[in-house]
């Protein structure tokens, strides 16, 4: 049975994957890096100091550091959630479909603190969660599954117990790595990709979480695609 839900945040209760597409493609500029959107997607769902060493890594730039990027994109994005941010669609009746039930709910984010603190600022989702972890702190990030591990820890649950939802691929894989339940609501550029059917459930938003959904992810072994009505 599951007995605690752990939110993604970027993508899942935020539209911020644009932002943060937004942010970086501006920023990588500055040091000659020419992202598209599909470069962007390839380090969706890690945390920003991966993502800038990734490209150090691929087209190594002169001047300012990789610390420096990583604050000039955290700032950026920090900026760009509170203009533009919006709640995505179902967030508000999945966090009441499962509080509703007395299920625990938390957040594991590959995100900053300080972006973390931002969105939920922006959302009005400050006393939502019961624990809030960002994978800032763990010695690995996602795809890692340790950010997970320490929000089933703080709510109280054997990771096996937990239900993830993720939007990305590098968290779907963290969450399957703690053993976790998962539902994968994909950035709809990506919506299609076969990658996403390690999900035990797949959705277009959290607005398709019906009870009859719940009780097939409760069941002991599970996989299933909602499609569009």
């Amino acid at each position: 049975m599951i007995d605690a839900v752990i939110f993604d945040m970027d993508g899942v209760l935020i539209d911020s994957e644009p932002l943060w597409r937004e942010a970086e493609m501006k920023i990588f500029k500055k040091v000659g890096i020419e992202l598209t959107t599909e470069m962007c997607m390839e380090t969706a769902g890690l945390r920003i100091e991966e993502v800038v060493s990734y490209w150090h890594r691929i087209s190594p730039w002169h001047g300012p550091s990789k610390q420096d990027i990583i604050d000039e994109i955290d700032a950026e994005v920090r900026r760009l959630i509170m203009e533009k941010g919006e709640q995505l669609p179902g967030v508000s009746k999945a966090i009441g479909f499962f509080t509703g039930k007395g299920i625990p709910i938390g957040l594991a984010s590959s995100s900053s603190p300080g972006i973390i603190r931002t969105v939920l600022q922006k959302l009005n989702l400050e006393n939502a969660f019961e624990a809030v972890c960002s994978a800032v702190h763990e010695e690995y990030g996602k795809p890692h599954p340790a950010v997970y591990i320490t929000a089933a820890g703080k709510l109280g649950c054997k990771p096996e117990h937990c239900l993830a939802v993720e939007d990305s691929f590098n968290g779907l894989i963290a969450a399957k790595a703690a053993r976790m339940k998962t539902i994968a609501v994909p950035d709809p550029l990506e919506a299609e990709s076969p990658k996403f059917s390690i999900a035990d459930l797949k959705l277009e938003s959290l607005e398709q979480l019906t009870e009859t959904r719940w009780e097939e992810l409760n069941k002991p072994s599970h996989r299933y695609i909602a499609h569009r009505k």
